[in-house]
């Protein structure tokens, strides 16, 4: 039936806008069938309490039996009995839902569909399809439901290779995140009646939040309470994860965001969930993307220091990356009220970006010296839709495991992938089962090998030093009035010594033997234990598993070499 839609579109529609018109007639469609039994009572009461109850609302929801109702006369089937009036009175039945079902769909921005579908005399025959379904629970239960919803944003994300990756985190990816995230609370998450809040503030199409739901009910326990939280500032995709909640039967008052008002949808910007702490965060945040739009709000909250989110610094203005994570640590449950647990994925760039005292290095530092950060894993290139970079998963708690406190776990998962029969804009590769299971395994093990490297939190820590010269000038060193040695900022360097070891003993080595004449500025102190020297953390994740990998010999070099100039030659000849 979709795809039928898909050649009634096909001309009129660009292949990416498909999703456009498909998925809010789909979303329609369910909720009509949803509203069914109950649609001739949901009539009877809106008449027998219009101009005589203030707020209908809370009667109509309680008559419809669900979250939302439709005041409208029309419903999928009689609205087609009318095809002259179908779009006018297709309208009204849009503006008949309640205001929580009107506000999705004006984040679809449907009106426009609508229009480009009257105009080409379309949305009868688009309506017609869409009759020739069943989607009743009855017939189709929200589990069901949730995968052809889920199939169509997959589908949809393949069309639209160019923007997929900006809303839509790869199935495979998420499938490992969602393991990792849960693998060491099996046990309590086993519990009866147990109860769990995850949280996702930038939520996409909501895909995280569905898989992770999906994962604990199908994996550890089918009779879990499971409750999703989300915030997404692009509206469309706001409208998408809205829906996905709505098809999939849970509360989409929890989905947030999605203003046209920048400053009211970002989650940097603006919080909607203030105050609430969560069980799991797990996220696939905007990497490489400024955040102007949010600066002033962020740097607000940042002067607040740690009562605000961004206490611990803020990174340069052109990658927001580690203003997500802060704000994620900051959801997290306090350890005595069991604590919580967040997978995000990142880029390189968190990994060592910024110098000792930089933002960046302030927020790894803060992350380390409170043990916060459990395990990074390295994936394989050419996983997302719109780009081939290395991307990292970062697993952060505050309830670590008895032997993994004090320590931070590596693990080199770039090879382990298998080549995806067809490129779908970027991505070439995907986690297979197989190869999930030897990271998860990696991961659960918690031993040292060939991919897996497990450190001290205080060995990503330097020390940076500053390296004074003397200024010279025709040989002779230039002093001030009071007799002391000018210096030379032209000549000014820096050292990065290792957190353990003494800053004397490593200048007499490692300077002294080449500068004769330098020496350490001991006014430069780090800001916080006040020794000489600021202390910055950096994670040289590709430095610990470097492979040294001999050149190729001379011999094989000039035979390709030479192999190329007479293929060469041969073309020349035949030219």
């Amino acid at each position: 039936m979709i795809w039928n839609i898909a050649d009634i579109l096909r001309g009129g529609w660009k292949q990416h806008e498909y999703q456009d018109v498909i998925l809010p007639l789909v979303v329609l469609k369910r909720l009509d069938s949803i509203l069914a039994d109950t649609k001739s009572k949901v009539l009877e009461k809106y008449n027998e309490y219009k101009g005589k109850v203030n707020d209908l609302d809370p009667i109509l929801k309680r008559t419809s039996g669900t979250a939302f109702y439709n005041i409208s006369d029309y419903d999928f089937k009689t609205i087609l009995g009318e095809p002259k009036h179908l779009a006018k009175n297709f309208k009204q039945y849009i503006n008949g839902y309640s205001k929580n079902i009107q506000d999705i769909f004006e984040k679809f921005d449907f009106s426009k569909q609508l229009e480009r579908l009257e105009g080409g005399d379309l949305l009868f025959f688009v309506m017609q399809e869409l009759n020739k379904v069943d989607l009743h629970p009855k017939t189709t239960n929200n589990y069901q439901m949730g995968h052809v919803f889920e199939e169509l944003l997959r589908k949809f994300s393949e069309m639209s290779n160019e923007t997929a990756g900006e809303h839509y985190t790869p199935r495979d990816v998420i499938g490992l995140m969602t393991e990792m995230l849960f693998s060491p609370d099996e046990k309590d998450l086993k519990k009866p009646h147990v109860i769990k809040k995850i949280y996702d503030p930038a939520c996409g199409t909501g895909g995280m939040l569905s898989v992770a739901k999906d994962y604990i009910l199908e994996n550890i326990n089918k009779e879990a309470d499971i409750f999703l939280y989300g915030q997404e500032l692009n509206s469309i995709t706001y409208a998408m994860a809205k829906s996905d909640m709505l098809i999939k039967g849970d509360d989409p008052d929890l989905i947030r965001g999605g203003e046209k008002d920048h400053s009211k949808a970002s989650t940097l910007a603006n919080d909607q969930f203030f105050g609430e702490v969560f069980d799991y965060g797990l996220s696939n945040p905007p990497y490489g993307v400024d955040w102007k739009k949010d600066k002033d709000a962020v740097e607000r909250e940042a002067s607040r220091g740690y009562a605000g989110r961004f206490g611990a610094g803020t990174p340069r203005i052109s990658d927001g990356q580690l203003l997500f994570l802060q704000h994620l640590i900051s959801k997290m449950k306090t350890e005595k009220d069991g604590g919580s647990r967040i997978s995000i994925v990142h880029n390189g760039s968190p990994l060592f970006t910024g110098d000792a005292g930089s933002g960046e290095s302030e927020i790894r530092r803060w992350i380390l010296e409170k043990d916060l950060l459990e395990t990074i894993v390295a994936l394989p290139d050419q996983l997302f839709y719109n780009t081939g970079i290395n991307t990292y998963l970062w697993f952060v708690t505050n309830r670590k495991s008895k032997e993994r406190k004090g320590k931070v776990q590596l693990i080199d998962a770039r090879t382990f992938f298998k080549k995806t029969r067809k490129s779908l804009g970027s991505k070439r590769h995907e986690i297979d089962a197989e190869s999930k299971k030897k990271i998860v395994e990696l991961y659960e093990k918690f031993e040292e090998s060939e991919f897996s490297k497990i450190f001290k939190t205080t060995d990503f820590a330097y020390r940076q030093i500053t390296i004074e010269r003397p200024l010279m000038v025709d040989g002779k060193v230039v002093k001030n009035k009071k007799g002391e040695v000018e210096i030379d900022k032209s000549l000014r360097d820096y050292e990065n010594v290792p957190y353990e070891m003494d800053i004397k003993e490593y200048f007499d080595k490692e300077v002294k033997p080449y500068v004769p004449d330098a020496w350490i500025n001991e006014s430069v102190v780090d800001h916080k234990d006040g020794k000489i020297g600021v202390v910055g953390y950096e994670i040289p994740f590709t430095r610990h598993f470097y492979k040294y990998e001999a050149p190729r010999s001379l011999e094989a070099i000039e035979t390709d070499i030479e192999k190329v100039e007479n293929e060469l030659l041969t073309l020349l000849k035949q030219l």
